[in-house]
């Protein structure tokens, strides 16, 4: 007998007593761990964002597009690439050339953008997750992972959420899904932290809602 039929031969006597109709599935879990306000939820969100070595900003809707230059500027980005559905007015300050994303566009090019900056889907407070799923004003996946510096706006409170359930109900299954959980990175068998490797070096956050500008940094 071979170790595939061994295994369908498990699954079999396994599933021997359940019926042929699909079975409700019962979701018992916890919807989000503990009871928090929506101010509380953002702290956290900002908590654990900083905690996985993403630099966190927070500003007004106003003070977006000064915001957004100032970090632009502290970086010294001479480009940043601009999806196609990016609101205008956020980079009317920006110092740096603004780089249409092109379809055409080869890993090489994009490898030379300085800068990229997004929108994002949602937002998940309890992992300190940002999700983008490629609309306009996040784009393609591959301007998000190429190059070196990743600025993504959040709109608070509107795309903040607790927990992971909750941000996948907002999410569409079909779309191309980007979860990040701050900058790319990983390690080698010792141990050793290696950044950059699979998708931006920097990561920074800015959570916009009509309250006090105020910077948290990792």
């Amino acid at each position: 007998m071979s170790s595939r039929e061994r295994i369908l031969g498990r699954v079999r006597r396994a599933l021997s007593d359940v019926s042929g109709e699909d079975a409700p599935i019962e979701r018992t879990y916890l919807r989000e761990h503990g009871d928090r306000t929506v101010e509380e939820t953002v702290e956290l969100l900002a908590e654990n964002l900083a905690d996985y070595r993403a630099i966190v900003h927070r500003c007004t809707t106003a003070d977006l597009p000064a915001t957004l230059a100032g970090m632009l500027a502290a970086r010294g980005a001479k480009t940043v690439l601009v999806p196609p559905g990016l609101d205008p007015s956020w980079l009317t300050e920006a110092g740096a050339d603004q780089v249409p994303d092109r379809a055409g566009s080869t890993p090489h090019e994009l490898d030379r953008i300085d800068s990229v900056v997004t929108a994002c889907a949602v937002a998940i407070a309890e992992t300190g997750t940002i999700v983008l799923d490629g609309s306009p004003d996040q784009g393609r996946r591959r301007i998000t992972l190429v190059p070196d510096h990743h600025i993504c706006v959040v709109r608070v409170p509107d795309q903040v959420v607790s927990s992971v359930p909750q941000g996948l109900e907002r999410l569409d299954p079909v779309r191309p899904l980007t979860w990040i959980s701050g900058p790319s990175a990983t390690s080698d068998i010792e141990l050793d932290r290696v950044e950059g490797v699979h998708g931006p070096r920097t990561l920074e956050v800015v959570l916009v809602a009509d309250q006090a500008s105020a910077e948290v940094n990792s």
